[in-house]
């Protein structure tokens, strides 16, 4: 008696700790093959919902986005905007003189507005036979202060000063590049002194202001490139949509001034052609001038006023 009394104590104790499962209505239905009819408007609700979704993502076909009928954009002008866009003729291609004169009558800015070139040429920005690095001496200047940092030895460094060189303390100079510190516009430097700026290669490569003998910002005769640069000077580069950008003066200039100008970008851009270009160098010129239209030049035309 005392054994079946101890087994079914340990029974009980095993029942405890082990509680029955309790299966629920739903699961009961669904275990019998069979559902209410509240779980099989959600489950319809559901699967509509999924379908819906699905629907949603899927492209349209060729034929269903050529029955879509979108919009053109219209551009809106402002009125001065309106204005001076009326004062040009579309389809007509003006000659460098015709477009220096007009710049200014299509400024209707309060400032004094900068003078611009850009040209977008045939070349492949990929292949380094086909770059564009030059630079331009302006004879009016660019009207436009630029700060020049010279690394070069003492008496090299002594002449650039007396050119005007804004900054010719090597070590300053590379103790603020280190920093993140670029207080110029303009970077020369000898070529002994460039095995010192190797290091700096990445950060001043990217930011345009990397010494090199194709803008003959390494030279053995400091002073003079900081001349020339002082009384105006620009780099012909382009950007990786093959685009040249030249601000080659002012609105305030006189009109003379500013055409001599134009000229010598426009001359030291062809005289910058890489060799590895074929065809039409130049396939667009355009002048403007800082929030205004711009004036398509004939650039063909362009070419011969230069040598004029």
């Amino acid at each position: 008696m005392a054994d079946a009394k101890a087994k079914k104590e340990s029974v009980e104790k095993v029942e405890k700790k082990t509680p029955k499962k309790t299966i629920k209505p739903a699961e009961k239905l669904a275990k019998a093959g069979k559902r209410s009819k509240k779980v099989q408007e959600e489950a319809a609700q559901k699967v509509a919902k999924e379908t819906k979704k699905v629907e949603t993502k899927k492209k349209p076909t060729v034929a269903e986005a050529a029955k879509t009928v979108q919009k053109p954009r219209v551009k809106r002008y402002s009125k001065n905007q309106k204005a001076a866009r009326e004062m040009l003729e579309a389809d007509k291609l003006y000659t460098l003189t015709e477009a220096v004169a007009l710049l200014p009558k299509l400024s209707k800015v309060k400032f004094d507005a900068t003078a611009e070139l850009h040209a977008a040429l045939n070349i492949d920005p990929k292949q380094a036979d086909q770059m564009v690095r030059a630079s331009a001496a302006l004879p009016a200047g660019t009207g436009k202060t630029v700060k020049v940092a010279v690394i070069a030895a003492d008496k090299d460094a002594a002449d650039a000063k007396k050119a005007g060189a804004d900054s010719t303390d090597a070590a300053q100079i590379l103790g603020d590049i280190s920093k993140g510190k670029f207080d110029f516009d303009v970077l020369i430097a000898t070529p002994e002194k460039m095995a010192e700026l190797g290091r700096h290669a990445k950060v001043l490569g990217p930011k345009g202001l990397m010494p090199s003998p194709k803008n003959n910002t390494v030279t053995a005769d400091p002073a003079s490139v900081v001349g020339e640069i002082k009384k105006g000077r620009v780099e012909l580069k382009n950007d990786p949509a093959g685009i040249v950008h030249v601000a080659f003066g002012k609105l305030s200039f006189k009109q003379a001034d500013l055409l001599a100008n134009a000229k010598a970008a426009v001359a030291a851009l062809y005289h910058a052609r890489p060799t590895g270009v074929k065809g039409v160098y130049v396939q667009s010129l355009y002048l403007t001038s800082s929030m205004s239209p711009s004036i398509k030049i004939d650039a063909a035309e362009a070419l011969k006023e230069t040598k004029e």
